[in-house]
């Protein structure tokens, strides 16, 4: 485990690979931390890539430097994050691979500053994860909202209250949910389940699962940002887009939904068998994914 100032965060990551290694990123969803690239990793390494996979803030180790930051989790923020880690750690250009907030953050990095990104595998989630508030705000067809219930029940005092008092319990009923034919055992999810033992790791969840639905404030300082990724911008870079047949919430969009979010995007595959949290699950085909990008 190593650890580096980036921006308000003092954020925890492992890293594999030869140093002087083409730099890979991969990003973690909520939720589930680190663990969800053990076995991405080294393949990655093994192929000659430096590969650093961070705690994304309120995950593990990772820590706000300041008591007074407020403990967002918006889009910006992640994007912000990535950005920093990208200079903190002295890195002018890198590939990036995530699902869920990890794929979000990659994609809001990919979009605003294309000249940072050399590739991107998106997953977990529609290809292009990137909210446009205005639009997220107008209601939903039954089905997408039956999908998506705990973005409501995080909103209600009850779903706050449950979540808050038992952060794991919730989170493995999201497992199952999010990935209903992944059979993990409970070793598998109790090295996960440390990471949800971060001060903020409730805090920012909330406020991510609220912000998106207009309940509360973002941070000021990011509206700036979030104004131009409700703007919908396109991502310019080399893009793979990660499906899960057997995905739980956000399921495969048709045949070309993604593509004009992207002007290179060299694949959508859908993973039979696989839910949720795809480097989890189909590790070799994750990793499959991110060394296409070079070819």
């Amino acid at each position: 485990m190593r650890r580096v100032r980036v921006g308000v965060l003092d954020v925890a990551y492992r890293e594999s690979g030869p140093p002087d290694g083409h730099p890979v990123i991969l990003l973690h969803g909520f939720p589930y931390d680190v663990h969800a690239y053990a076995a991405v990793a080294p393949v990655l390494a093994k192929a000659g890539r430096r590969v650093i996979v961070p705690y994304l803030r309120g995950y593990g180790p990772t820590r706000f430097i300041e008591a007074a930051t407020p403990r967002v989790g918006q889009q910006a923020a992640l994007g912000n994050d990535l950005l920093a880690l990208l200079d903190a750690l002295d890195l002018r250009r890198a590939t990036l691979a995530g699902f869920d907030w990890g794929a979000r953050a990659a994609c809001v990095a990919a979009a605003l500053h294309p000249e940072r990104v050399s590739g991107l595998v998106s997953s977990g989630g529609p290809g292009y994860n990137i909210q446009n508030r205005a639009d997220f705000l107008r209601p939903r067809d039954a089905a997408f909202e039956r999908r998506h219930w705990f973005y409501w029940y995080l909103n209600a005092q009850r779903g706050r209250t449950a979540f808050s008092n038992d952060p794991a319990g919730f989170c493995r009923y999201l497992w199952h949910d999010f990935s209903p034919t992944w059979n993990f055992d409970d070793a598998t999810f109790a090295r996960t389940a440390a990471a949800f033992e971060n001060p903020d790791f409730v805090t920012v969840a909330l406020h991510s699962y609220r912000f998106r639905i207009g309940e509360v404030p973002g941070d000021p300082a990011l509206e700036p940002i979030e104004r131009q990724l409700s703007a919908s911008p396109q991502i310019t870079v080399p893009t793979i887009v990660l499906e899960g047949a057997d995905e739980g919430v956000d399921p495969p969009e048709p045949p070309g939904a993604a593509a004009p979010h992207f002007t290179q995007l060299r694949r959508t595959t859908v993973l039979n068998g696989v839910g949720h949290n795809a480097p989890q699950e189909a590790p070799d085909l994750f990793a499959a994914a991110i060394l296409d990008l070079d070819r």
